[in-house]
């Protein structure tokens, strides 16, 4: 299973970075993803990376304020999140597929297996 972490309340135009680990193993997936889902809203990809792609992908609205990295060493896929606004307030989720999935797919929740409990982030001021 995954755990995701960082989240928390901070102010527009802060940052945070969520953590998303592999509880009691190796993070051995090839495609790790961001997903989030604001209340009355449905679940939406937010970034994926493949690692043997390693071509990101986000969500139009975060370019250029997430960033999604993998470190192998320390098992773990962060989500840099910059610039963040009261929009981007969600339930955080990571998720991991063993292959690699087309890059049509690699946004989707229907295309993944293995889920982490959600991380709240919450930008208000």
């Amino acid at each position: 299973q995954l755990q995701a972490s960082g989240g928390g309340l901070v102010q527009p135009g802060g940052s945070l970075r969520l953590s998303c680990a592999a509880s009691g193993g190796d993070l051995d997936y090839d495609q790790i993803a961001w997903f989030r889902q604001a209340p009355g809203k449905e679940r939406e990809g937010v970034s994926s990376l493949s690692r043997s792609d390693r071509r990101p992908l986000y969500l139009h609205s975060v370019k250029g304020r997430f960033t999604i990295s993998r470190d192998n060493a320390k098992n773990t896929v962060y989500l840099q999140m910059n610039s963040l606004k009261p929009e981007d307030t969600a339930v955080y989720y990571c998720a991991a597929h063993q292959n690699r999935l087309i890059r049509s797919w690699a946004l989707e929740p229907r295309g993944y297996r293995v889920w982490g409990q959600g991380t709240q982030v919450t930008v208000s001021s």
